[in-house]
C-alpha cells in the first residue's frame, strides 16, 4: 500500500475520467443498488453494507445501510486503501492492524471491527469505488462469502455499464421512439382502413360460396376466394412491417393439396397472360397430392413470383415447375422453379435483387409499377420454411427464381370440407360491438348461419347498457369503435361489472403485440380480420369450454438470483419475499401517479422498479417501465403509455401471483 495518510493511485487522474464517465455521482437511489447492498448485507450477516464511489475529496454512497450518511471525506475513509488493490481487502479485526487500529471509526464512530472490501473496476481497469460489508464484531468470511462479494461487485459493474449505455442511446431512442410511434399509427390506421372493406369482400364471398351455384359460377367464386385470400396475405405483410422486422411470421402446420393449390395459381394469374406469353405449369407426375405445411405463405410466394415473372415478359412463357426431389418416411422434399424469358437482370444487380425497396432498374417501378416488397417478402418467407431462394439470370435472356421446401407428409389425414353448423352448442344469444355498418351484416349473416342469435352495438358505451339489461354467452368485441372502444370496454366490463363473460376480440388491427395485449386487458381469445367462419366457429368453441384457459402461465426465470445467491436457498426466498411484497405497492403508486398526471412521480417509480423486474429478467415488463419513464420524462403521457400501464397491471398480478405460489 502507499502512504498510509492519504493513498491515491498512481492512475488518479485516468481513475476520476473514468468514474465520471458513468455519471453516477450524485444519482437518485435505485433499485438495482440498494437490492446488491441489501445482498451484501445478507451474504456476509453484517449490520453495515454499502456501495459507494470515491472522486477527488470524498466517498459517496450510491446505496447504503447501517451509515445513514450520503458521503464522507476521502481521507478519512475505509475505501481509499481498497481502491488501491487489484481483489478484496479483507481485515478481520481491524484491533490488530497497524493501519486501523487508532482510525476514529475504529475507537469511535462507526466502531468499525470487521471490514471488507472488493474495488468496483471497471473493464479497462480503474477502481473507481467498493462494495463493502462491515461489523462491529470479529470476523472472517468464508470461500462462498468472498465469491459471492465479487460476484455482487461484477453485477454492480454490469449495471454501471448499461446504464452508461442507455445514456448514450436516449437522443436516439427519443428519436427512434417517436418515428416508431408514428410509423405505428399511421400502420394501425392503414390496416384498419384497408382490411375492413377486404372482411367484407372475403365474408361475402364465402357466404356466397355456400350458396348453391352452376359449376362455371364455383369455378369463379373459387377464383375470387383464392384472390381475395391471397390479396389479405399481401396487405398483411405490406402494413404490417412491424412483424415482418421482429420476425414475427409464423409458419402453419396444416394438411393441404399441393396439386389443387398449384391449379389454383395457375388459374388465378393465367388472366394476366400478356398475348405474346405461353404460361405453363409443369408438375412431377411423382408428386404428392396431400401434403402438410403452410398453403397459404407457398401461394403468397408463387403468386409473387409468377406474377413478377409474368409482368416482365412480353414474349416466349413463363414456367412454373415442381419436381419432387428426395422422399423419406415423413417427408417430402420438393424444388419449386418461376423460369421466363423475359427482360432479365443486370448481374451487378443480383446480389442486391431481394433487398427491400430494391427493383433491378431504377425505371421499373414507373416503367412496371411495384413496390419493391416483393421478393424480399418473399426471401424471408422461404427462409422461415428452413430454405434458400436463388436466381439465375441474364439481361434480355430471362430469370429463373428456384428454391426448395421440405413438407411433412400427410398420412391418414383427410381434407375435409368446412362445416359451419353450430348446433352442438345449443341457441347460443351473442353481444356484437362493431360500428362498421358491412361488418355488422356479414357477422349477423354468419352467426345466423351458426343458428345463434345476435345482439349489436355500434359502440362499447351501447354494448354495455344491452349487457346490464340482457344475458349473453359471449361477446364478439371490436377494438376499434367510438365512444367507448374495445380496451376501454373490456376494462369496464371486468373491473366494474365484475363479469367473467367470454369476450372475443375481432379487429382489424394487426400490429405484433396486439393478441397479448388483448388477453391482458380481459379478454378471452382474439380473431383477425377478415375471419374465416371455420376460425371464428372454432375459437367459440374454445372459449365456451370451462377448460379454456386464455393464456399460459407465466414462467419466471430464477438464472440470475441463482447466480448471486451461490447455493443460498434462504437467499432466493427472501428476494422472493421483498419482491411480492414490495412491487404490489409501488404499483399502486404508480396507477395513483398516472392518473394525477403526476409526471416526476411516474417517472421515479418506474425507474426504480425496472431493476427489480432486470433482477427476476421479465424482461416484457422491464420494456413497459421503460417507455412509461421515457414518456414521463418528456413530459406528457400517450396512447403507448395507457397501454403498457394496462399490460403492466395485469402482469404483475400473474407475476406476484406465480411467485406466491413457488
Amino acid at each position: 500500500m502507499n502512504n498510509p495518510q492519504q493513498p491515491i493511485p498512481h492512475n488518479e487522474t485516468e481513475r476520476l475520467a473514468a468514474l465520471r464517465r458513468y455519471n453516477i455521482l450524485d444519482t437518485l437511489p435505485e433499485d438495482a443498488f440498494d437490492d446488491a447492498t441489501r445482498l451484501v448485507s445478507y451474504i456476509c450477516g453484517v449490520p453495515i453494507a454499502h456501495i459507494s464511489f470515491i472522486d477527488e475529496n470524498r466517498q459517496w454512497f450510491k446505496s447504503e445501510i447501517g451509515i445513514g450518511v450520503s458521503e464522507l471525506p476521502r481521507e478519512i475513509t475505509f475505501c481509499r486503501y481498497t481502491i488501491m488493490e487489484s481483489e478484496m481487502l479483507e481485515i478481520p479485526d481491524t484491533h490488530s492492524n497497524e493501519i486501523f487500529k487508532d482510525d476514529p471509526n475504529v475507537t469511535d464512530g462507526f466502531k468499525v471491527r470487521f471490514y471488507a472490501g472488493v474495488p468496483l473496476t471497471t473493464p479497462d481497469g480503474y477502481n473507481i469505488g467498493t462494495i463493502c460489508a462491515v461489523d462491529h464484531v470479529t470476523k472472517k468470511l468464508d470461500e462462498s462469502q468472498r465469491n459471492a462479494l465479487n460476484i455482487v461487485a461484477k453485477h454492480v459493474i454490469n449495471q454501471l455499464e448499461l446504464r452508461t449505455k442507455n445514456n448514450e442511446l436516449n437522443a436516439q431512442k427519443k428519436i427512434a421512439e417517436r418515428a416508431v410511434l408514428a410509423k405505428d399509427s399511421f400502420l394501425a390506421n392503414m390496416s384498419h382502413e384497408i382490411r375492413t372493406p377486404l372482411n367484407a369482400v372475403i365474408g361475402f364471398t364465402d357466404l356466397l360460396a355456400q350458396t348453391k351455384l352452376d359449376i362455371i359460377q364455383r369455378d369463379y367464386i373459387d377464383s375470387v376466394q383464392i384472390a381475395g385470400e391471397n390479396l389479405l396475405l399481401i396487405v398483411n405483410d405490406i402494413l404490417d412491417l412491424s412483424k415482418i422486422e421482429s420476425g414475427n411470421l409464423a409458419i402453419e402446420d396444416q394438411p393441404f393439396d399441393l396439386k389443387k393449390t398449384l391449379k389454383h395459381i395457375y388459374d388465378l394469374l393465367k388472366v394476366k397472360v400478356p398475348e405474346n406469353v405461353e404460361f405453363n405449369l409443369f408438375l412431377d407426375a411423382d408428386m404428392p397430392e396431400i401434403v402438410v405445411g403452410d398453403q397459404g405463405r407457398l401461394n403468397q410466394i408463387l403468386v409473387n413470383l409468377t406474377g413478377n415473372a409474368l409482368k416482365f415478359t412480353q414474349e416466349g412463357d413463363v414456367t412454373v415447375s415442381v419436381k419432387k426431389m428426395e422422399e423419406t418416411d415423413e417427408h417430402y422434399l420438393l424444388r419449386f422453379s418461376v423460369k421466363d424469358t423475359g427482360i432479365g437482370i443486370q448481374e451487378a444487380k443480383l446480389k442486391t435483387i431481394f433487398d427491400r425497396f430494391t427493383q433491378a432498374e431504377e425505371s421499373t417501378t414507373r416503367r412496371f409499377g411495384g413496390t419493391g416488397l416483393g421478393l424480399n417478402i418473399v426471401k424471408q418467407l422461404v427462409e422461415l420454411h428452413n430454405s434458400e431462394i436463388k436466381v439465375k439470370s441474364r439481361e434480355g435472356r430471362g430469370s429463373e427464381f428456384f428454391f426448395t421446401l421440405a413438407y411433412k407428409k400427410a398420412s391418414d389425414i383427410e381434407i375435409v370440407p368446412e362445416s359451419f353448423t353450430g348446433s352442438n352448442l345449443g341457441k347460443l344469444k351473442i353481444l356484437l360491438c362493431e360500428d362498421n355498418v358491412l361488418n355488422q351484416k356479414l357477422v349477423k349473416s354468419v352467426i345466423y348461419n351458426f343458428g345463434f342469435e345476435l345482439d349489436i352495438a355500434e359502440h362499447g358505451e351501447a354494448g354495455i347498457e344491452l349487457l346490464s339489461k340482457n344475458e349473453y354467452d359471449l361477446i364478439l368485441m371490436d377494438l376499434q369503435m367510438p365512444v367507448k372502444d374495445g380496451y376501454q370496454t373490456t376494462q369496464y366490463i371486468r373491473d366494474e361489472m365484475k363479469l367473467t363473460i367470454p369476450i372475443i376480440a375481432m379487429t382489424a388491427h394487426s400490429l405484433v403485440g396486439e393478441q397479448e395485449l388483448c388477453y391482458n386487458m380481459g379478454m378471452d381469445a382474439y380473431v383477425p380480420k377478415p375471419f374465416k367462419q371455420a376460425a371464428l366457429l372454432e375459437t367459440i368453441k374454445t372459449v365456451l369450454n370451462k377448460d379454456h384457459k386464455p393464456a399460459p402461465k407465466r414462467k419466471i426465470d430464477f438464472s440470475l438470483i441463482e447466480e448471486m445467491a451461490c447455493g443460498n436457498a434462504d437467499f432466493t426466498k427472501e428476494m422472493v419475499h421483498l419482491f411480492t411484497e414490495k412491487i404490489p405497492i409501488e404499483i399502486v403508486l404508480l396507477n395513483e401517479a398516472y392518473k394525477t398526471n403526476n409526471s416526476d412521480t411516474v417517472r421515479k417509480l418506474a425507474h426504480n422498479m425496472k431493476s427489480s423486474f432486470d433482477i427476476f429478467l421479465l424482461a416484457d415488463l422491464s420494456d413497459c417501465v421503460s417507455v412509461i419513464e421515457e414518456e414521463a420524462k418528456n413530459g406528457s403521457f400517450t396512447v403507448k403509455t395507457r397501454e403498457k400501464m394496462s399490460i403492466l397491471n395485469c402482469e404483475i398480478i400473474e407475476v406476484v401471483k406465480v411467485l406466491k405460489e413457488l
